[in-house]
């Protein structure tokens, strides 16, 4: 079936079979592998994107569903002049990842809840992010990225 979105302001338009989940289309027809695979069972939250502005885990979600809607994926964040969004330079600058591989999952979960709650508190942060897990264990540089990010915190320098 044909499927047409748009991926990081891009219109992308593909034959895919009706199962595709829009993890696969995004990594593999689109060729977007920032999006990462790491439980096909939406428990670990790697493959969170945005869909239509709302943080979503597209392991869950068939690329037919999403036909229409507006994907943001973690290379789609960077702004215009090409620097860092505020929330991936906060975990730059904030060491918020360790190995990497729930990091863009971890920062699309942020950015979403940073547009719903401005300036969460410690504790929204860490309820808004109980869908995406860190392996490594680095929740506590990931929850100061997040709040760096909103400005409660001062970024380090």
């Amino acid at each position: 079936m044909k499927v047409a979105m748009t991926v990081n302001g891009t219109l992308e338009s593909h034959d895919v079979e009706a199962r595709t989940l829009l993890v696969d289309y995004l990594r593999n027809v689109v060729g977007l592998t920032g999006t990462n695979i790491g439980c096909d069972t939406t428990s670990c939250g790697a493959c969170t994107v945005l869909l239509n502005g709302q943080s979503v885990k597209s392991c869950t979600v068939l690329a037919a569903q999403a036909a229409g809607d507006d994907i943001t994926t973690i290379e789609g964040l960077a702004l215009e002049d090409g620097r860092l969004n505020p929330v991936q330079q906060a975990f730059q600058e904030c060491h918020g990842l360790q190995c990497g591989y729930c990091t863009p999952g971890m920062v699309m979960a942020i950015t979403s809840l940073l547009t719903e709650n401005p300036h969460p508190t410690e504790e929204d942060v860490r309820v808004g992010l109980e869908g995406n897990l860190c392996r490594c264990a680095g929740y506590h540089n990931i929850v100061a990225s997040a709040l760096a990010a909103s400005g409660v915190v001062e970024m380090h320098q």
